[in-house]
This record gives structure tokens, C-alpha cells and sequence, in this order.
């Protein structure tokens, strides 16, 4: 039987997780006719920026809880469990890998981040094997961005527009640790268990 499974990955620190990336997840699945969308969250993230983040069980806990009830919807702790930087090109590998049954692989992601892809590790190999969704903002300016990219990136890169919802995981945090409320940013189960657990207090 040919593989013919389409999927969408979803990686990122989540810490929270928030409706952003919920709403990112689900459009691209309609859009793109996706069998499913897999949540992937870092274990060490390779980005120095990036490694201050949560306990990995932590926010696997607060990603299970978000997608509660989608069924298009999994989580995967493939970047928890392997030792050292977490990757895109080895996550991606490793999914098609223990997945035969997966043809098409999307990686879900930001379209300000699509010119850092550049600099992501062996990126030209992670254009080989999966195509990126890039999803933009009401009034994001796709035409400059499109004039910076290299030609490799425009066969590979999709812009998916997407409703007005700008919410990032630095806000949420930020929110926390000022005492504001974060209700209708993150699903309420999300929310609890970040007052339940004391997170960026």
C-alpha cells in the first residue's frame, strides 16, 4: 500500500501553548487536506534564545490538555525523548521513519520566521523532505519577504492567511507574572493547570 498519510508538524517551545497555535494548526489542516496535525514540542531547543523555557513534561502536559478532543489533533514526545538539540531535520526524519504510512510532511510554522529557516540546521537537507506552511497575519507584507527568499525556499514555503488572533507565549507570561488575566488566550484546561503548577509566577 503506497504511503499516502498527510501530515502537518507543529513544533515549538509551547510554553504555553495558546489558541494561536491551535487556530495556526487547524487552518493549515483544512487548507491543506491533512489527515492529521502532530503538536511537537522542544526538549532542548537549539535556539540559545530559546533554552529558558519549562520543564519538557511540563508543557507535553499543557500541549495534551489543548488538544483534548480533536481528533485530527496528536502529540508526539519524539523531541523529549532524543538527547541533545532538538532538531527539525532529525524530528522530521525520524517521524517518516516510524510512520511508512506518511507521504506528504508540512512543518507549520510563522511567516516572520521563514527567513530564519536559513539558518536553521542543514535546512537545504529539511527542504528535501518537507514542505513549510507558513501562516501570516491580516496585513503582513508577503511581497518584501517573497523578494528576500532564495529560490529554494519559494518552491518549498506555502503562505496560509490567516483571521486576526495575535497571541504569542511571551504575552501569556508576561500576563502571569504581572497578576492579568489570560482567559480566552489559552484553552481554560491550558489555564488552570498553569495556576494549579505556579507556572511564571
Amino acid at each position: 500500500m503506497p504511503a499516502s498519510e498527510r501530515v502537518a508538524l507543529m513544533g515549538g517551545t509551547f510554553d504555553p501553548i495558546h489558541y494561536g497555535h491551535l487556530l495556526m494548526a487547524e487552518e493549515a489542516r483544512h487548507a491543506y487536506k491533512l489527515d492529521r496535525v502532530i503538536f511537537i514540542p522542544n526538549g532542548q531547543p537549539a535556539i540559545p534564545k530559546h533554552q529558558n523555557v519549562s520543564d519538557p513534561e511540563i508543557r507535553l502536559s499543557m500541549c495534551a490538555l489543548a488538544i483534548e478532543g480533536n481528533r485530527y489533533f496528536s502529540l508526539s514526545r519524539v523531541e523529549v525523548d532524543r538527547p541533545g538539540p532538538s532538531y527539525t531535520l532529525d524530528t522530521v526524519r525520524q517521524i517518516r521513519r516510524e510512520s511508512p504510512h506518511i507521504g506528504q510532511i508540512y512543518f507549520v510554522t510563522g511567516a516572520d520566521a521563514v527567513l530564519s529557516i536559513l539558518a536553521w540546521h542543514r535546512y537545504r537537507d529539511l527542504l528535501n523532505e518537507c514542505e513549510f506552511i507558513a501562516c501570516t497575519r491580516p496585513g503582513f507584507p508577503l511581497e518584501p519577504l517573497r523578494e528576500h527568499m532564495p529560490p529554494e525556499l519559494v518552491t518549498n514555503v506555502h503562505f496560509l492567511p490567516l483571521p486576526g488572533l495575535d497571541i504569542s507565549s511571551t504575552e501569556l507570561r508576561t500576563r502571569i507574572s504581572e497578576g492579568r488575566s489570560i482567559r480566552y488566550l489559552t484553552p481554560d484546561a491550558v489555564e488552570s493547570f498553569i495556576r494549579r503548577s505556579g507556572l511564571y509566577g
